[in-house]
């Protein structure tokens, strides 16, 4: 696990050594063991390692034979040995053990084909030296992040955002186009970034730049290929991957590899699988927010060491400006505070940790994938009155179900944007200042995702949209950008090329049935790990964030953001401020709508007025 950055342009060569050097800094983090670099006329390519894999021969960058290719990697390629013996058939020559020089010769071979052929997570860059063209590529799920910066006539890359910011011709602009979406979903959903000129590259994808042109294509897209082969025969194809997939990202190491662990059936069942010496959770002393003592219980059982940690209310609200400087854009997920602590717990044992991350999203296991015998009840009813009743809702004081009436009243692709919707368009207009009001709707960003399963059933379409939007734009950013800030590479078993090829043919009836989530998959739990915790339904990393705005010390201090000189700028301030005062007065239950506010103030300070 490590990081890039690089750039295209035609500086002199001692001043390229100068820049890049100072780029690959900001990302040190990524790679605090070694640093390496490449510079010619044309590019320049800079490097930060954290020493996985061939921890004596995998220095970066690394050439091919002939000296004419060249390549800088972030990840993991899990299945490089046997990529290596190919190609070694086929007279390449390696000069280190490293699974990076395996792309290379890969590169070499197969060209752009070769891409389908990792299996692993991703983000690397080859540099021609002949053709001075650049090929890279973003691994099929989106686990390691890729950005790109294209702004007239130059271009840059890196694995973070930062890694480009101090470049001289690296315009530094907020892209507020992106804010209110956010303010919707309480991630950054579009493929330009919330800086000006900053694309992410897709996951699935690539791109190729010569003479200046840049072309994206994907050799990977999210399809289902559904057929029915019996419950049992699913089952078992689908426990021999992941176990499969587990042995791979366990042993593809010459390091000590840990885990972390939560109450929760997929961490559950990786440690049963793994059973790894160390694993690490995190948790708050607070009833109802504390998954501590169920995963020391488990770790206990499985004869593991366990290495836990509560997270004081101070430590929660000093870590929040760390949380917005490594996720890049604003990242308003509260369990990505809770992530950055337990990456810090971890790195003090190892290097390396499994977890549970795209368990759900592969074998359908979040709570929303099922809809309760009443949200039934209630569809059956003509949209007209269903409408009707929505429009009455609105217009009452909170009440029990109130939130399910106007939800439930809306065409299925208007109610679907996966799991943190925290209000509505028309909320995010008062909240934004008049500049920022407009008329797009969550419609306008999921549709053309919708229309490629509209004649699916509605969990896969679901699913579908999960697999695009919250898994790779969420779940994995802060996955990965919270523990490489504290210098560990976080690996994820369930997110794997051959998982993913035995559960694209599942049946969605074996994944959601009988208000039962993720339903082949806890059969198999159970085969592993006790009853109660495969049956344990999700919760993710729960945060008690509301609960302390309610106290005078931490209503100030989100108070002060809210009042800021630039909170005009975006805000409307008289209505973000009253949204604080009536969940402090107990009127309104706002904490994650405030949060979402909070987060994007926090992160603008952060690279915009501190970082100058």
């Amino acid at each position: 696990m490590c990081g890039f950055t690089g750039f295209v342009d035609n500086i002199p060569k001692n001043q390229k050594d100068i820049i890049i050097k100072k780029m690959a800094d900001r990302i040190v983090h990524r790679g605090p063991d070694s640093d390496g670099y490449f510079t010619d006329d044309n590019v320049a390519l800079g490097f930060r390692r954290l020493s996985i894999v061939d921890l004596a021969g995998g220095d970066q960058p690394i050439f091919n034979e002939n000296r004419d290719k060249v390549i800088v990697f972030n990840g993991e390629i899990y299945n490089h040995k046997e990529l290596r013996q190919d190609l070694e058939q086929k007279g390449h020559i390696f000069k280190t053990n490293a699974d990076t020089e395996a792309i290379l010769h890969g590169y070499e071979e197969y060209g752009c084909d070769l891409f389908p052929k990792l299996r692993g997570m991703f983000g690397f860059v080859i540099y021609d030296l002949v053709t001075k063209q650049l090929v890279g590529a973003r691994d099929p799920f989106g686990i390691k992040p890729f950005y790109y910066y294209k702004n007239e006539g130059n271009f840059m890359f890196s694995s973070e955002i930062k890694g480009m910011i101090d470049h001289p011709s690296f315009k530094k602009e907020v892209n507020d186009k992106a804010l209110k979406m956010f303010l919707l979903f309480q991630y950054s959903v579009f493929e330009e970034t919330f800086f000006k000129n900053v694309y992410k590259l897709k996951p699935g994808h690539y791109f190729v730049l010569n003479d200046g042109k840049m072309t994206t294509k994907p050799y990977f897209e999210v399809e289902y290929s559904k057929q029915d082969l019996g419950y049992e025969a699913h089952k078992a194809e689908i426990k021999a991957a992941i176990e499969n997939s587990v042995d791979y990202h366990q042993m593809t190491a010459d390091v000590e590899v840990g885990s972390y662990l939560s109450g929760g059936v997929d961490s559950s069942y990786v440690v049963a699988k793994a059973l790894p010496d160390k694993t690490f959770t995190v948790g708050f002393d607070v009833k109802g927010f504390d998954e501590t003592k169920m995963a020391a219980d488990f770790s206990k059982l499985c004869g593991i060491n366990n290495y836990g940690k509560y997270i004081s209310k101070e430590e929660f609200f000093s870590a929040i400006p760390r949380v917005q400087y490594h996720t890049d854009e604003p990242e308003a997920n509260l369990s990505a505070v809770p992530l950055l602590f337990l990456s810090e717990l971890a790195a003090k044992q190892v290097k390396v940790v499994l977890s549970g991350e795209g368990s759900d999203e592969m074998f359908g296991g979040y709570n929303e994938y099922y809809e309760t015998v009443g949200v039934r009840g209630y569809m059956l009813l003509p949209g007209f009155i269903r409408r009707a009743m929505a429009a009455v809702a609105k217009k009452l004081p909170h009440f029990p179900g109130k939130n399910t009436i106007i939800k439930y009243s809306k065409p299925f692709c208007e109610r679907y944007l996966g799991h943190a919707q925290i209000m509505d368009e028309a909320e995010a207009n008062t909240i934004l200042c008049d500049r920022l009001k407009d008329n797009a709707t969550t419609t306008d960003v999921l549709m053309p995702y919708y229309q490629k399963v509209k004649n699916c059933d509605e969990v896969l379409q679901k699913m579908y949209i999960d697999m695009h939007f919250w898994l790779p734009q969420d779940i994995l950013l802060k996955a990965d950008k919270m523990s490489m800030a504290n210098s560990i590479e976080l690996r994820v078993p369930f997110l794997d090329k051959v998982v993913w090829s035995v559960a694209a043919k599942t049946p969605t009836k074996y994944f959601v049935k009988k208000g039962k989530t993720k339903r082949v998959f806890r059969d198999i739990a159970e085969e592993k790990i006790p009853e109660d915790w495969a049956k344990r339904r999700k919760l993710g990393f729960p945060v008690p964030f509301s609960k302390w705005i309610k106290e005078e010390k931490y209503y100030n201090l989100i108070k002060e953001a809210f009042t800021a000189d630039y909170v005009d700028e975006f805000f409307d301030r008289k209505v973000i401020n009253k949204l604080l005062d009536k969940h402090y007065d107990g009127v309104e239950n706002n904490g994650r709508k405030i949060y979402n506010i909070y987060c994007f103030l926090v992160w603008y300070k952060v690279f915009f007025v501190e970082d100058k």
